[in-house]
């Protein structure tokens, strides 16, 4: 008679089937355990990634919000000419900052100062060079750039380009 068990059978070493596999998963899991430090799989020191080609472009950025944020405290007549153009630049490096997927360095280097004297032409000069440069800058940043980022490049060249007209 059958009693429906069919995977009773004995090796001959006196092991179930059963005792095998369980001291084969507790090997397995034991090696699992084991660190893997020593094998120098994890202690890799891997170069860090190269800098984006963005990089300059949102520095820049950067550096002009805080150029036309100085040129506010230096001369509060220009707030309402500037401010808008400084928040356009600040949105400007957060979204590059975004597409390259780093936040922004924790030294970024201070703006290049005002014209001192408060001299409000010198100012409006100093930055209009400045988006002059910019400008140029985002241009050819986008003339090299891969389709994916031409756009928003494309549309930071265009800015630039309002505010030279702005600052006049």
């Amino acid at each position: 008679m059958a009693t429906g068990r069919t995977t009773t059978h004995h090796d001959g070493t006196g092991q179930s089937r059963r005792t095998v596999l369980r001291a084969g998963a507790l090997l397995a899991a034991g090696v699992a355990a084991v660190p893997l430090t020593g094998c120098g799989l994890l202690d890799r020191d891997d170069p860090p990634p190269p800098p984006d080609p963005l990089e300059p472009l949102a520095a820049e950025a950067r550096s002009l919000a805080d150029r036309h944020r100085a040129a506010i405290a230096a001369d509060a007549g220009l707030a309402a000419r500037l401010t808008p153009i400084a928040d356009a630049h600040a949105a400007h490096a957060d979204e590059l900052r975004r597409v390259i997927g780093r936040p922004e360095p924790s030294a970024a280097a201070s703006p290049d100062p005002s014209p001192a004297g408060g001299d409000r032409a010198a100012v409006l000069a100093a930055l209009r060079s400045a988006e002059q440069q910019g400008r140029d800058n985002a241009a050819k940043a986008c003339a090299d750039a891969p389709g994916d980022r031409a756009a928003l490049l494309g549309a930071i060249a265009a800015a630039r380009a309002t505010h030279l007209e702005a600052l006049k």
